[in-house]
């Protein structure tokens, strides 16, 4: 886990703390995969969402932010000398909002385009999400040669803001963990495996 110290976070630590919570998450998806399609279309309340539903959420957004993150590494110039990040005040924001602090989350109005409820899913939902997570790792480990303060994405809410890459990163590692902890307490009825995910793999 990174600390950051006046305000700043060291680059290396930064995304390796994150390629950690990815490989986690991935690990726990993979433990969801053996569950029957129809434990994992199941909905626990009318408008709850399904365990499938939960990883499509996750798929609209790594549609969004995966080609842009790779549009803005490979439209700027590596930064050996870059080792520090500085959050940005906005990005923070949106990183506390998102984050799962001691269990907990702060509930969010889901844009209609991205509530995948209802949607006509199957177990290929898994595989594309898998997919992304490898494609994400790869992304992380190219952007430790990047200045991660000075790069800047645009993001799904609005045009009007963009994120300095290294929240845009913090932002979908932890929007990845809160979705698939969801997914995970809806599983836990079906699947003890849920219940002992190691912290580090």
């Amino acid at each position: 886990m990174y600390k950051i110290i006046n305000m700043q976070i060291e680059r290396n630590l930064l995304i390796d703390d994150l390629i950690a919570r990815i490989k986690r998450a991935t690990f726990s998806v993979n433990i969801l995969n053996g569950l029957s399609e129809e434990q994992l279309k199941h909905r626990n309340q009318e408008n709850a969402w399904s365990i499938l539903e939960c990883i499509e959420h996750l798929n609209r957004y790594g549609d969004f932010y995966l080609p842009e993150i790779e549009r803005q590494l490979i439209g700027s110039r590596p930064q050996p000398g870059a080792e520090m990040f500085k959050p940005g005040i906005i990005g923070n924001y949106f990183v506390g909002v998102i984050q799962v602090k001691n269990g907990k989350v702060k509930k969010m109005k889901t844009p209609k385009e991205m509530d995948p409820i209802r949607s006509d899913l199957a177990i290929t939902t898994i595989d594309r999400f898998l997919k992304q997570q490898e494609r994400l790792i790869t992304l992380l480990q190219h952007a430790k040669r990047m200045d991660l303060t000075k790069t800047r994405t645009a993001i799904s809410l609005t045009k009007m803001i963009k994120l300095r890459l290294g929240d845009t990163l913090r932002f979908v590692v932890y929007h990845i963990e809160r979705h698939i902890a969801q997914a995970e307490r809806y599983a836990a009825v079906y699947s003890k495996e849920l219940t002992t995910v190691p912290h580090t793999i």
